[in-house]
């Protein structure tokens, strides 16, 4: 059984700091556009790549905010697919993973 203590507080700091950098692009996006149109050309095309950005980071978070659901139900640690233990090393890895390597490498 992995350290659920452990893996709590790593995933509560990667979550204060995606939570940060989701912060940080929400006020970029907020602030307006150029007046001068060959900059706003170049402003909306930042703003596109801060969306898709954005979008990542959200994955992100609602991964480790069901990792954090795991670990109150005492189900981190094991394989939300077939059930069997997620090896130490891989939770070491990525704290947030849900699937064993097994069924991990199945997915790709």
């Amino acid at each position: 059984m992995p350290n659920a203590e452990i893996a709590r507080a790593r995933l509560a700091e990667q979550l204060a700091e995606l939570d940060g950098r989701q912060q940080r692009i929400v006020q970029d996006l907020a602030e307006p556009l150029n007046p001068d149109s060959s900059e706003q050309a170049v402003e909306m095309e930042d703003d596109a790549s801060l969306e898709a950005q954005s979008a990542l980071i959200a994955r992100e978070i609602a991964s480790i905010n069901r990792a954090l659901l795991r670990i109150e139900n005492g189900t981190y640690g094991e394989c939300v697919r077939c059930g069997d233990a997620i090896a130490p090393k891989r939770l070491e890895a990525r704290p947030e993973a849900a699937l064993c390597f097994s069924c991990a490498s199945r997915e790709t």
